[in-house]
């Protein structure tokens, strides 16, 4: 597991890509800039790691777009200890960013490759998050609840309503809303039964699954 200074001459001109794309906040761009995303990815697309793009993970899953992490994650408005909710831990790169501004992470995955192999592997990088579950996204993670913010890292083809309950009074729920195509839905939780929402354009998600079991 190495970084070099190649790694990390890449990173500061996927950094520069970021920036000029709009994404504006400092912390957002330290963080992606400070992790190692090629370690996140299956070896064959090394060579692709610190492009703006998503690519194939295990269990049919990707490691979204560098952009959209950034997007999704500049949304949040992180503090340092914010207790944040995360639905789809899948490579762990989101969870790492989040780790990485500070916050307290709780996250879910309900594939079990993805799971085992996340669980182990970001300790290794020196991430920790506070825990990481199997289980149903959409149920959220009630017993830990409520939550500064709630990020979403699959497309939803409805909003989970208790995501929406699980949030603190003032937080932020994330979570890209569609079948095809999402469009970028950010709530923001006004009192207890008040929600402001807003629209950030179309972009595209492996499918949010439910726990069938």
């Amino acid at each position: 597991m190495k970084d070099t200074f190649k790694h990390k001459g890449l990173r500061q001109q996927l950094v520069t890509t970021l920036k000029n794309k709009g994404i504006t906040n400092e912390a957002v761009l330290n963080a992606i800039g400070n992790i190692p995303r090629h370690l996140f990815m299956d070896s064959s697309f090394l060579d692709y790691a610190y492009k703006d793009m998503a690519f194939p993970i295990a269990a049919e899953q990707t490691i979204s777009q560098p952009y959209t992490v950034a997007f999704q994650t500049e949304l949040l408005q992180v503090q340092k200890e914010d207790k944040i909710l995360e639905i789809g831990t899948g490579s762990g790169y989101q969870t790492a960013v989040l780790c990485e501004l500070g916050a307290k992470v709780y996250s879910i995955e309900r594939q079990q490759e993805l799971f085992k192999k996340t669980s182990k592997f970001l300790p290794k990088l020196g991430y920790r998050a506070k825990k990481l579950i199997f289980g149903d996204g959409y149920k959220g993670l009630n017993e830990e609840a409520p939550f500064d913010s709630i990020i979403v890292t699959a497309g939803a083809p409805f909003v989970p309503k208790p995501l929406l309950s699980q949030l603190k009074i003032g937080g932020r729920l994330v979570i890209p809303v569609g079948d095809d195509v999402q469009i970028m839905t950010l709530f923001i939780r006004k009192d207890t039964k008040q929600f402001e929402q807003h629209e950030f354009g179309e972009f595209r998600f492996v499918p949010l699954l439910e726990d069938k079991n």
